[in-house]
C-alpha cells in the first residue's frame, strides 16, 4: 500500500524522522541532531529491549590500516559478485578512520585486538577471518575498551541519544509501517507509526531515515529470499522485515537479499530453543570437543552432511572451494557416544573460554541403549542412522574420511549413545533497499527516492561472505552519513516552507534526569534497596531482605531488561548469594555482564544495611 500525503492530517511535524533504534538508527539521530534537526526515533521494541542486534553483538568494530588493502579484502570476499565501488570506497575509507570516530565521537580509547591479542590463535582466526584473502591482513578489530560482548558501544550509542533529548524524541513500542510519499515529486515526507493500536501521521520536512534491521524473524521472507525454513534467531527477536516492506512500497531497488550471517557449533548451529526464542549455545564458534573424536551431524535423513571439523567463518564453511552457508535442515542432531559424554563434561571448564561459552552437551542431550532406538526417537530411518555410524567407524578405523576429508575420527562405543537436536542460527540477514555512498535509496533506474535514506543492516554491502565487525561498523559509517544528508534543510517541496513542528513527546529522558527519578520501590523492616546500570540492558535493581542476625534472607529482582541467557542469571544467582550469604559468588556461565551487575546491585543494597 502506497501512502500519499493527498488529504492527510499530520499528528506530529519533526525534521528528521528515523525508524530503528539500533547502531545504525541510532547514530543517524544522533548526527541529524547534531546538525540542527528536531528527531524522532521510534523503534518496534518496548523499552529496554531496543538496540536491535547491536545490543546483543559481541560490539567489534571493523576497521583497518590500509584502505586500498581493505578494499582489495572486500573485494576479495564479494566475488564472484562484486559492490558498488562508490559505496566500497566509503566503507572502507570509514574503516580505515574508525579508531578516529571512535575516539572523536564516543571519547572513547579504541581498543585494537590486533595490536594486543593477535598471538592468541583464536584472535587472529576471527580477525583474519579470510586469512588467505588478499588485505586481510590489513583488518582489524576494535571496541570502545578493552572487552566485548558486555553491550559497551550500544551503551555508548544509547547515551549519545540521551543526551540530545532537547533534539531527540524516543517512541518505544512503536513501529514504522508505511513511508508517506508526496504524490507529486515521490520524495519522502513522513512516515505511518503505529503507537498504541493507533496509526500516526508524523511528517518530516527533510528526511526519513530507515535502520529497522533485516527480516531475521519473518519465517516468510526467509522462504521467498532465503528459500531457507526457520532458522532459529540468535540476535534481537523484533527485527521482522517492516523496512524491506516500506522501502518496496515507495519503489525501492533491493540488492544481497539472499546474503545473511550465521555463527556457532560447528557450521553454525546452537540448541534446539521452542520457536520464535533465541537458541542456546550461539557463540561456540571454537568447541573442539564437539569436533574430534566420536561425534557426528547427521541431517533430516540421517547422513552426515558436513564434515564436523570444518571452519566455520560466520556459518560459511568451504565446500569444494566455495565459502557458503550449507542450506539448513530441519531436524539436525549431534550424535555422539558414552565415551564423548564423558569428554564433554571433562573438558568443559577448558573449553568454556570467554567469548566461547558452549552448550553443557551431557546435560541436553537424549540417551538412548541403541541406535534403533534413538533412530525411531528422533525421527530418523533406523536402518540409515545406523549406517551412517557404521561407515563413519570404518572412516576412523581406515583413518581415512571417505565423504567429508574430517581428521580427527575415533569409532564409537557399543553404547549409549546420546543425541543432541540443533538449528541452524539465523544472526542477520544484509538484504534491503539498495543504496548509494550517500545513503540515498535507489529505485530500480538508479536514480535516489527523495529524502528517503538508510543504515545499519537493512541494506547492508556485504555480498557473499563477511568478516566479524562489518555490520557494526557500516551502521556507524552510514548511519551518520545519513543522519547528516536527511537534517539538511530541503526546499523542494512548497509544503515545508511555513510550517512548524507540533509539542511533541518522548518516551525517553536523558540519562541525569533518569538518575533523579525516584521510583516506588517499597521497603518493610530489614529491606534494602540497591541499583546498578551496568547490565546488558541497562538498569538492575534489586531489593534484599535481611534476617534479624543480619544475613541474607532473599534478594528479590524489581528491574531489570536483560536478554533470555542473562534472565537464567537473574534466577540462579540470588540463590547462590542467599546459601552463600554473600554477593560474591561465581558469574553465571555466558551472562558475566549480568552477573557482576546484579552483584553489585546487591552490593550496593547491602551497603545501604552498613554490609560490606
Amino acid at each position: 500500500m502506497v501512502v500519499t500525503n493527498r488529504n492527510i492530517r499530520w499528528d506530529a511535524v519533526y525534521d528528521v524522522i528515523v525508524l530503528g533504534f539500533g547502531a545504525g538508527g541510532a547514530s543517524a539521530a544522533r548526527f541529524a541532531a547534531d546538525n540542527g534537526a528536531k528527531v524522532l526515533l521510534v523503534d518496534s521494541a518496548p523499552e529496554g529491549k531496543e538496540g536491535g542486534n547491536t545490543r546483543l553483538s559481541d560490539q567489534f568494530l571493523a576497521s583497518g590500516n590500509d584502505p586500498e588493502k581493505l578494499k582489495a579484502y572486500h573485494k576479495a570476499m564479494a566475488e564472484p559478485f562484486s559492490i558498488d565501488d562508490a559505496v566500497m570506497t566509503t566503507f572502507t575509507d570509514g574503516l580505515y578512520h574508525m579508531k578516529d570516530y571512535v575516539a572523536k565521537y564516543f571519547n572513547e580509547k579504541p581498543f585494537s585486538f590486533r595490536e594486543n591479542y593477535f598471538g592468541s590463535d583464536i584472535v587472529r582466526s576471527f580477525i583474519e577471518e579470510f586469512d588467505e584473502f588478499p588485505g586481510s591482513d590489513a583488518y582489524d578489530l576494535t571496541t570502545v575498551h578493552e572487552g566485548f560482548e558486555d553491550a559497551a558501544l550500544w551503551k555508548d550509542l544509547r547515551k549519545a541519544v540521551t543526551d540530545r533529548n532537547d533534539k531527540i524524541d524516543v517512541w518505544f513500542s512503536s513501529p514504522g509501517r508505511h513511508l508517506i510519499q508526496d504524490k507529486n515529486s515521490n520524495a519522502i515526507v513522513g512516515a505511518q507509526i503505529e503507537r498504541e493500536n493507533v496509526l500516526r501521521n508524523i511528517k518530516a520536512k527533510n528526511g526519513v531515515v530507515v535502520a529497522t534491521g533485516g527480516f531475521e524473524n519473518n519465517e516468510a521472507m526467509m522462504q521467498d529470499y532465503l528459500q531457507e525454513p526457520y532458522l532459529q534467531p540468535i540476535g534481537t527477536l523484533y527485527n521482522n522485515g517492516d523496512g524491506v516492506k516500506m522501502e518496496m512500497e515507495v519503489g525501492a531497488d533491493l540488492w544481497n537479499m539472499r546474503s545473511y550471517e550465521s555463527l556457532g557449533i560447528m557450521h553454525g548451529l546452537s540448541l534446539k530453543a521452542p520457536k520464535h526464542t533465541r537458541g542456546k549455545g550461539t557463540t561456540s564458534v571454537v568447541f573442539p570437543t564437539a569436533q574430534t573424536g566420536s561425534v557426528i551431524l547427521v541431517g533430516d535423513n540421517g547422513t552426515r552432511y558436513i564434515g564436523e571439523d570444518m571452519i566455520n567463518r560466520h556459518g560459511h564453511v568451504n565446500i569444494h572451494g566455495t565459502w557458503r552457508i550449507p542450506f539448513a535442515h530441519v531436524s539436525p542432531y549431534i550424535i555422539f557416544d558414552q565415551t564423548k559424554a564423558d569428554e564433554f563434561k571433562n573438558n568443559w571448564d577448558k573449553d568454556n573460554t570467554p567469548g566461547i561459552n558452549p552448550p553443557k552437551m551431557w546435560e541436553e542431550a537424549k540417551k538412548f541403549t541403541s541406535i534403533e532406538e534413538m533412530a525411531q526417537a528422533i525421527g530418523k530411518d533406523p536402518e540409515i542412522l545406523q549406517n551412517t555410524i557404521d561407515k563413519f567407524n570404518h572412516f576412523a578405523n581406515e583413518g581415512i574420511d571417505y565423504e567429508w576429508g574430517r581428521k580427527n575420527m575415533r569409532a564409537f562405543d557399543d553404547g549409549p549413545y546420546y543425541a543432541v537436536a540443533v538449528k541452524q542460527n539465523m544472526l542477520n540477514t544484509q538484504g534491503g533497499g539498495r543504496k548509494n555512498a550517500r545513503s540515498e535509496v535507489l529505485d530500480p533506474a538508479g536514480t535516489p527516492i527523495p529524502h528517503l535514506y538508510e543504515a545499519g543492516e537493512l541494506g547492508a554491502l556485504f555480498v557473499n561472505n563477511y568478516a566479524g565487525g562489518g555490520n557494526l561498523a557500516e551502521a556507524l559509517i552510514f548511519g551518520k552519513i545519513a543522519g547528516e544528508n536527511a537534517a539538511k534543510a530541503k526546499t523542494d517541496l512548497s509544503e515545508n516552507i511555513s510550517e512548524e513542528p507540533e509539542e511533541t513527546f518522548s518516551d525517553f529522558k536523558s540519562e541525569s534526569d533518569t538518575n533523579n527519578i525516584k521510583e516506588d520501590y517499597p521497603v518493610g523492616p530489614n529491606q534494602y534497596i540497591g541499583h546498578n546500570n551496568n547490565g546488558i540492558g541497562g538498569e538492575i535493581v534489586v531489593r534484599v531482605t535481611l534476617t534479624v542476625e543480619r544475613k541474607i534472607e532473599a534478594i528479590e529482582i524489581l528491574k531489570e531488561h536483560e536478554t533470555e541467557h542473562g534472565a537464567e542469571a537473574l534466577a540462579h544467582l540470588p540463590q547462590q548469594m542467599v546459601a552463600h550469604n554473600s554477593f560474591e559468588v561465581d558469574t553465571y556461565t555466558g551472562a558475566s555482564v549480568t552477573s557482576w551487575a546484579l552483584k553489585d546491585a546487591v552490593k550496593d543494597a547491602l551497603s545501604k544495611a552498613a554490609i560490606k
